[in-house]
């Protein structure tokens, strides 16, 4: 099953919404220059109404690790998603492989090799463009993550929408998809019809392709891990 996660929440009644349509992730940006940004104590507010099976994935971008790991124990976050320039080592440092996801926006073959380089469960790539680290509402390179996919655990994220996304799920083949700007009225603030849709196509182009090439299966787990 293709995992799906719906970024940048803000309201507890997007964060419902999405759960209810059937959305297995809702991630929350503490980064405070991203329109998305939701301060720690809103965030812990939300994710107490939560469902139970949702996983509750913290978005951080080149913060210091104390912040993180104290954001993480308020906010009883059970994935983290370091979304900025963060290497390898600080990777470690911080949290178990299993709690980590790392995204990066390769631009050229040679750059898959660092990939490869991080202790974390999956890899996300995303698209960066005018010092912004994500959220861009642009496609990432679809033809980089395919390749990415065959070898890690791929979260592909990057301009996904309903009208993209069946192209998406084809041609890159991800464990799992971040969705943020393409189900929006604004930042911050998602459109429900948009939210349903998308992830009713996702789960149609599952039946269609009936599991094929799941080998290896990656789960964004709601069971929460130590940090460090």
């Amino acid at each position: 099953m293709t995992q799906i996660k719906i970024c940048g929440i803000t309201s507890l009644e997007d964060a419902l919404h999405a759960a209810a349509c059937g959305a297995d992730a809702l991630g929350f940006i503490f980064y405070p220059p991203s329109p998305r940004y939701i301060p720690p104590t809103e965030a812990g507010e939300i994710i107490a109404r939560l469902p139970r099976y949702i996983c509750r994935v913290g978005v951080f971008v080149n913060q210091e690790e104390e912040a993180v790991r104290k954001t993480v124990a308020d906010c009883a976050l059970d994935m983290i998603q370091l979304h900025g320039d963060e290497p390898p080592d600080y990777c470690t440092r911080l949290a178990n492989r299993e709690m980590l996801i790392k995204a990066l926006a390769p631009s050229a073959e040679e750059e898959l090799r660092e990939a490869t380089r991080y202790p974390a469960a999956a890899i996300l790539v995303d698209a960066r463009t005018g010092g912004l680290y994500g959220g861009t509402g642009r496609r990432s390179s679809w033809t980089l993550a395919a390749q990415l996919s065959e070898k890690l655990k791929l979260i592909l994220a990057g301009g996904l929408d309903r009208e993209n996304i069946r192209e998406a799920l084809r041609q890159v083949r991800p464990r799992a998809v971040d969705i943020n700007s393409g189900v929006e009225t604004s930042p911050g603030k998602k459109d429900p019809e948009k939210v349903a849709e998308v992830i009713r196509i996702i789960r149609e182009e599952e039946k269609r392709s009936d599991g094929k090439g799941d080998e290896g299966v990656f789960r964004l787990s709601a069971c929460r891990r130590r940090i460090k």
